[in-house]
């Protein structure tokens, strides 16, 4: 099963041709790819958001933290399990516990589905592991139940000099699947003689999507110039705005302004192409996920005039974080649906592994918006089956090979993520 392509006749062209592209350079693109993993390391593990607009394929969205692990299918799970192991190998050669710390987010039992998830992926890859909580009220191990009728025990995390575990559990090395939105708690600092993965400066209390999407640019470039293709149909154009407040109404007109300016560089791009959409932008918090502090902008009016709903929806993201930093994005549309609904593929990775991946699917949102929000499905497809065999003697848009070039583009997004990680090392 593939997604239906909207308006296939009419914006599917130009991505049929790029797909041939990448199909018939597949050896070399796979060439390229392992003379960067002998120079980078790769993220542990990453999620990336694409969006397929007929005539651009862009990643909108890199994640560090992935927290859908329970969306894969069964069918991607060996692959994972072997990455997984390639993984902690890399890192961790003799590891045999491991401590994971995820989200305090003890009511959303969809997201501990993700975290039992990857437990058992990690214990299936050779690994004792236990469940570490930052949430100060958990003082003693607490069993949490899940949906399926599971349970998921949370015990709180102890300190030791330089170390920390759980009681009776001294692990090798620190699984994070807590993005640090609100900042580094002090029982992780300094730590000592345990390996903590990912690093602290890729949660957001440091990363930068803009600083992402520059390393993103910097790859897409190299990439696209082997294979003498526009950077442009890969690579979302970008710009930031600092001190902002959308409560006191601050910063608005350097908003207004490069809004007006981003949209007139994607108006002169279609108008050279012969695309005939309307542009759009994208305004999102430079830092933070769980979609929040996002707008869609098709005119600069549009942020010089927000009402206090809408101040109050940019104003603040996860934790409670006010937002001052503002990434002003290329809006890329999505032409897929699945089942008539809206829909964008999400791309999982571990090492420098392609392990799987679904869609996002949304009934209630348009093909230009955001469709991480309140409301949102997934749906597990062959990803897991097809990503990583094209087959060259079949329609380029057929599903090994759509998604074989999703896979491709999920890669740079993870190769971006290697060089911005080495950037904003401390």
């Amino acid at each position: 099963m593939v997604p239906q392509i909207l308006n296939a006749a009419n914006g599917g062209g130009p991505l049929l041709a790029l797909e041939r592209q990448i199909l018939d350079a597949s050896a070399e693109i796979e060439h390229w790819f392992r003379s960067q993993w002998l120079a980078h390391t790769p993220p542990f593990y990453t999620s990336v958001d694409i969006r397929n607009a007929g005539f651009k394929l862009s990643v909108v969205d890199t994640n560090l933290f992935p927290g859908g692990f329970n969306n894969l299918s069964e069918n991607a799970l060996p692959l994972t399990v072997q990455a997984m192991s390639a993984a902690v190998e890399r890192r961790c050669p003799d590891a045999r516990r491991m401590l994971l710390i995820p989200e305090n987010h003890t009511r959303n039992t969809y997201y501990l589905s993700n975290v039992a998830r990857l437990a058992g992926l990690l214990r299936q890859s050779g690994l004792e592991i236990r469940i570490g909580t930052l949430i100060p009220e958990i003082t003693s191990p607490t069993p949490i139940t899940l949906p399926d009728g599971s349970s998921l025990l949370l015990e709180p995390i102890i300190r030791s000099g330089s170390r920390i575990g759980v009681e009776g559990f001294n692990p090798c090395g620190i699984l994070l699947n807590n993005d640090l939105s609100a900042g580094v708690p002090e029982i992780l600092r300094g730590i000592e003689g345990q390996q903590m993965i990912p690093p602290l400066h890729a949660g957001w209390s440091v990363r930068r999507k803009s600083q992402h999407f520059a390393a993103y640019s910097t790859v897409v470039r190299e990439f696209s110039e082997r294979l003498q293709i526009d950077p442009w149909v890969l690579d979302p154009m970008f710009a930031t705005c600092s001190q902002v407040d959308f409560h006191a109404r601050e910063g608005e007109s350097c908003l207004a302004d490069n809004v007006s300016t981003m949209l007139e560089k994607i108006r002169i791009k279609y108008k050279e192409l012969e695309i005939k959409q309307t542009p759009f932008v994208v305004v999102k918090a430079d830092a933070g996920t769980y979609g929040m502090g996002i707008m869609t902008v098709k005119d600069a009016s549009e942020v010089m005039n927000l009402n206090r709903k809408q101040r109050n929806k940019m104003a603040v993201i996860k934790e409670g974080l006010s937002v001052s930093n503002v990434l002003i994005q290329e809006g890329v549309p999505t032409v897929e649906v699945v089942d008539d609904a809206v829909a964008e593929p999400v791309v999982y990775m571990v090492d420098r592994y392609v392990v799987g991946g679904f869609y996002r699917v949304h009934a209630e949102r348009g093909p230009d918006e955001n469709l991480n929000s309140p409301g949102m499905k997934f749906a597990p497809l062959p990803f897991d089956e097809s990503c990583l065999q094209p087959d060259g003697t079949i329609h380029p848009d057929a599903a090994p090979n759509r998604y074989y070039v999703y896979g491709v583009i999920a890669r740079l997004a993870m190769l971006a993520a290697s060089l911005e990680l080495e950037q904003t090392r401390p």
